[in-house]
């Protein structure tokens, strides 16, 4: 039984609540619901746990927690209850991530005991568009092929080590990693523009759900910046994911980055929310 306050572990069981409360959510909660879709709420299927909080006796707010923490829905009342949850499971998130007005607070009943983080970003905005955008796509850009990966993981490695300011290789090499973009490119969520055997722009189809779907990853090659590229291979994905994925398509990006938000204002989308970011 939910009570407000506490919030609990959930289980297949709850899923029709679940999908209620992310349907009321559709671009903001996109990452978890894809991967509830797959994988249910079974811990071990889904590579984490949901917690869920009730308010008047009906569940109102949800929290994943895996490889991210992420609120859903959050009230006021919720957070203490999952910041008590992750406090007794212990840290094992990378980061936490979602909306702004739930992660910040959030992340201020966890810092006395989780201890500082490596990087806040406090301000990104979530942005979405519905609408095909009027800029010429470039007929370059495609979906990745597995002939692709020799070029495609490199980039990969260096758009993560640019925008996380970590490398995802770990002690394994990158065998890891490379899987993770050998998957994306199986399931035909990876875009590229390769030119000379090697991949200039990139994006990924980070989520997907029948509302919207979610890009991440957005990257030009360092020395190709300015050249038109990133708005051009945006207006290309886009086309794409609109034609043949989902109804709305959306990302966040960092308040600092204005090159990528002049890119992706003249591609046509619009802020619909602020995420935040809290890095380890």
């Amino acid at each position: 039984m939910l009570t407000r306050s506490s919030a609990r572990l959930l289980s297949d069981a709850d899923l029709p609540e679940v999908r209620r409360v992310l349907d009321g959510e559709p671009v903001a909660g996109a990452w978890v619901a894809s991967r509830i879709a797959v994988a249910g709420l079974s811990e071990w299927r889904l590579g984490g746990q949901v917690w869920g909080h009730a308010s008047g006796g009906r569940l109102r707010s949800l929290c994943y927690s895996g490889a991210n923490l992420v609120p859903i829905a959050a009230t006021p009342d919720s957070l203490p209850a999952f910041a008590q949850r992750a406090r007794a499971q212990g840290r094992v998130c990378s980061s936490l991530v979602g909306p702004a007005d739930a992660v910040l607070p959030l992340w201020s009943l966890l810092e006395p005991d989780w201890g500082r983080a490596r990087d806040i970003r406090a301000r990104q905005p979530l942005l979405m568009t519905t609408t095909v955008p009027r800029v010429p796509p470039s007929p370059a850009v495609r979906r990745a092929t597995e002939d692709d990966l020799a070029a495609l993981v490199p980039a990969c490695i260096a758009m993560y080590t640019e925008e996380i300011g970590v490398s995802p290789v770990g002690r394994d090499g990158g065998s890891f990693y490379r899987a993770r973009v050998a998957e994306s490119v199986r399931q035909r969520r990876s875009y590229v523009q390769v030119e000379d055997g090697r991949v200039v722009f990139k994006a990924e189809l980070a989520a997907i759900i029948p509302a919207a779907c979610q890009l991440q990853g957005v990257w030009v090659a360092p020395d190709r910046r300015g050249e038109g590229l990133g708005t051009a291979g945006m207006s290309a994905v886009i086309a794409d994911a609109l034609r043949t994925v989902a109804p709305a398509v959306s990302l966040y990006v960092n308040d600092f980055n204005t090159a990528a938000l002049e890119v992706y204002a003249r591609c046509g989308f619009r802020q619909v929310g602020t995420f935040a970011s809290v890095l380890f």
